[in-house]
C-alpha cells in the first residue's frame, strides 16, 4: 500500500542510503523446521565485518558509533540515538509524543523505530499513546509491531521505542503461528500455542492495515494489559516491568516474559518469537540447528 508515511519513509531512506547514514545489514540465511513451523535463521555477515572494524578502531571511534536495535549489538550506556536522532534518519514527528526514525542498521527495507520524543525507560509499561503510534503505521501498511522490553529481552537502548517491519516474505510475523491458534476467538480473548512451552499469551486484537487508529490503539492497549494480567507481569516498586517481548500483527498480540538475553551468546529479541532468528557467525546457526529453534526460544524465556 502506498501512503503518506510510506512515501516519506522511502524518500528518507533513499537520501540516507546516498549519504551513507543508512547501513542495511547483509545476511545469509538458512531455513529450519521445528514442530511443523518454518524458522528463518539469518547470519548477519555485515556484523562480523563491523565487529572486526570495531576491534581495530581507536576507543573514541567505537564510543561514538551509533548502535540502533541490531540483535546482539553492543550497548553504550552513555549514548542515546533517539533523544536527538540523526536528521538524515528522521522521517518525522508522529503525534505529540513519538518520532519515526529509520533504523540505522535495518534488518529489512522500511525497518522503523518509533521512539518517544522525551526519555522514558524501556521497561516502563507501554501506554495507549505508544500503541497509537504503532497503529498509525500499521493502519497504513500492515506489518508487525515489535517491542524489546529491557536488555534481557534484546533491547539495545534504554530509551523507550517500538519497532515496525513490513509484511515481507522472511520477516518476523505472527502469521507464523496461525495454524496453531484458534480462529473463533472474539476480540480480547486469550490463547496459548501448543508448541510454545514457555510462559506466553496471545490476545485477539483489532489491528492491521485499514483499521482506524483509535480502534486499533484501544484494542492493542487493552490486549497488552490483558496479557500482562494473564502472565502476572506487573510493575515493581520502581514502576518498571520485568523483561518481556511483544509482537503485534495479523489480528494478534503476543507477550512473552524473558529470563535472559542470550542463548550461547546468540542474542534473542522479539523478531525471534516471530520466526526469524539472527546470528553473528555461521557457527551460531549450527548451534540453533542442534538445539532446535523452539528450545532456543524456551531457553531465554520463563
Amino acid at each position: 500500500m502506498t501512503s503518506t508515511w510510506m512515501n516519506a519513509i522511502d524518500k528518507c531512506s533513499a537520501s540516507a542510503l546516498t549519504s551513507g547514514d543508512l547501513q542495511p545489514v547483509q545476511v545469509e540465511q538458512d531455513v529450519m523446521e521445528d514442530a511443523g513451523m518454518r524458522f528463518v535463521v539469518r547470519w548477519v555477515s555485515s556484523l562480523a565485518a563491523k565487529d572486526a572494524l570495531k576491534n581495530d578502531a581507536p576507543k573514541n571511534e567505537v564510543r561514538n558509533e551509533v548502535k540502533v536495535a541490531i540483535p546482539g549489538g553492543p550497548r553504550d550506556p552513555d549514548f542515546n540515538p533517539f533523544l536527538n536522532p540523526d536528521p538524515e534518519l528522521t522521517v518525522g514527528a508522529l503525534g505529540d509524543e513519538h518520532v519515526v526514525i529509520l533504523n540505522k542498521f535495518p534488518l529489512c527495507d522500511r525497518h522503523l523505530v518509533l521512539a518517544r520524543r522525551s526519555f522514558e525507560e524501556q521497561l516502563l509499561p507501554l501506554t495507549r499513546s505508544d500503541f497509537a503510534a504503532l497503529a498509525t503505521i500499521m493502519g497504513e501498511a500492515g506489518g508487525t509491531g515489535l517491542y524489546n522490553g529491557g536488555a534481557a529481552a534484546g533491547a539495545s537502548q534504554r530509551h523507550k521505542h517500538l519497532q515496525w517491519i513490513p509484511a515481507t516474505h522472511g520477516n518476523a510475523s505472527l502469521e507464523f503461528y496461525a495454524a496453531g491458534l484458534p480462529t473463533d476467538l472474539q476480540e480480547q480473548e486469550v490463547a496459548t500455542h501448543a508448541s510454545l512451552v514457555m510462559k506466553h499469551c496471545f490476545v485477539r486484537v483489532n489491528c492491521g492495515q485499514d483499521v482506524p487508529i483509535d480502534a486499533a490503539a484501544d484494542s492493542l492497549f487493552a490486549g497488552f494489559e490483558r496479557a500482562c494480567h494473564q502472565l502476572d507481569l506487573t510493575p515493581g516498586v520502581d514502576g518498571l516491568l520485568a523483561p518481556f517481548n511483544l509482537l503485534a500483527g495479523n489480528g494478534w498480540l503476543l507477550l512473552v516474559p524473558r529470563s535472559q538475553e542470550c542463548f550461547e551468546q546468540i542474542s534473542i529479541s522479539a523478531v525471534g518469537f516471530g520466526g526469524t532468528l539472527y546470528t553473528r557467525t555461521p557457527e551460531q546457526i549450527e548451534a540453533i540447528r542442534q538445539e532446535g529453534p523452539l528450545r532456543v526460544l524456551a531457553a531465554v524465556s520463563c
